[in-house]
């Protein structure tokens, strides 16, 4: 029964509480230090694997993975044999007030927490496992991937678990190729040392602001949001979009909006059109893919919706290349890779995907047209997009 593994996993994590969240769906909240992980598990006793599953920046299990129109992608997977069990960061908890120890929640320190639910996991169940990750989750997937080849070279002798089976990365960056992409390199090195700047300035956090957004597209949809709207030059005030109408260019045209990391996408969160009429009220625009309804969802269900600051120059450090502040050694993943970029997300690079392919490992590197960031996983029509080729034998 999925209900005996879920105790046994609680024990072994220490957990503080579980909640029963449907017949096949619980929640454990477990203790570390400085705050607390959620970990979801949904599945049931007919499961043939495991699937990790590591939420984007400032999301959580039940936004990135249990949010849809229709069947979820944590559903889906479980519908297909899978005993899912989605971590979701400590940052998730986290009051306006940061504790000072987040100052060290970068890359190393999610990878310890997730390791520790691996471990409980690999205890009360000998199923095989493999990490699916979206955006800053995937890129923590492909560190854990070449962390634990050699941390386990030598356990695997006499418990036969060598790490996991598959990796399955949904639109995140690797790093840029400095041959061919030295401006980017370039931006990447540069956001590095602002965020380490930012760091050591005492700015422990950042909001993305999408759960503002939201919120105030819901209350007053119609009113000015105090962005000026960025038409082309003409006489008189171009005007300030509304809070409805920032939302929904802040989604699909993400890479427009001031914010330091936002040049990374190549258009947005969500493929969609946005075209200025003669004033904000006139503004048209649409979502392709996702509806809005289930983005707006998806944030209802944060928690905090911070990122830490260590985390996010860990992750630009990956775009550099700047093994002096964090270093993936992608020669060192063993597991097959899955590997699919959104068009209009993190675009086509492939860099990480080669290097790894170089190292022997197996990977299915592909790019979904027409796509954002969010889109491969919230998106109407992600299961045949997207999801069937997350499958085994796909």
């Amino acid at each position: 029964m999925v209900s005996d593994i879920v105790k046994e996993l609680g024990a072994a994590l220490g957990r503080t509480g579980t909640v029963r969240l449907g017949a096949d769906h619980h929640r454990l909240t477990v203790p570390v230090a400085g705050g607390e992980l959620a970990v979801d598990v949904i599945g049931d006793a007919t499961a043939r694997r495991v699937v990790h599953l590591l939420p984007g920046g400032g999301l959580n299990v039940a936004a990135n993975y249990c949010t849809a129109r229709g069947r979820s992608l944590a559903r889906f997977l479980a519908d297909h044999g899978y005993l899912v069990i989605g971590t979701t960061p400590r940052e998730d908890a986290l009051t306006p007030e940061a504790p000072d120890d987040c100052t060290a929640w970068g890359l190393d320190s999610h990878r310890a927490d997730l390791e520790r639910v691996i471990t409980a996991a690999e205890a009360v169940t000998a199923l095989p496992y493999e990490l699916l990750g979206h955006s800053a989750g995937a890129a923590l997937a492909l560190d854990t991937a070449a962390r634990t080849t050699a941390a386990r070279a030598t356990a695997a002798r006499t418990t036969g678990s060598a790490g996991p089976r598959r990796v399955l990365v949904l639109d995140t960056t690797g790093p840029y190729d400095p041959a061919t992409e030295p401006e980017l390199v370039a931006k990447a090195e540069a956001l590095t040392d602002l965020l380490q700047q930012q760091l050591d300035a005492g700015a422990r956090t950042l909001d993305p602001g999408l759960k503002g957004l939201f919120a105030r597209a819901a209350t007053a949809p119609d009113a000015p949001s105090g962005m000026p709207r960025p038409v082309p030059q003409q006489a008189g005030e171009p005007g300030r979009f509304s809070n409805l109408g920032l939302l929904h260019y802040a989604l699909t045209h993400t890479r427009d909006l001031p914010g330091p990391a936002n040049w990374i996408y190549h258009r947005g969160h969500s493929g969609g059109t946005h075209a200025f009429g003669p004033t904000p009220a006139e503004d048209r625009f649409t979502l392709t893919h996702t509806p809005l309804a289930v983005g707006a969802e998806a944030i209802e269900r944060l928690g905090s919706g911070l990122q830490p600051t260590a985390l996010l120059r860990d992750l630009a450090a990956v775009w550099a290349g700047r093994t002096d502040v964090h270093r993936i050694d992608w020669a060192a993943i063993r597991a097959d890779v899955v590997w699919i970029n959104a068009e209009l997300g993190r675009g086509d690079h492939d860099s990480g995907a080669r290097l790894i392919r170089a190292g022997g490992a197996r990977v299915d590197y592909r790019v979904v047209p027409g796509y954002g960031h969010g889109d491969v996983v919230w998106s109407a029509t992600a299961e045949q997009d997207v999801w069937t080729s997350l499958l085994p034998g796909r």
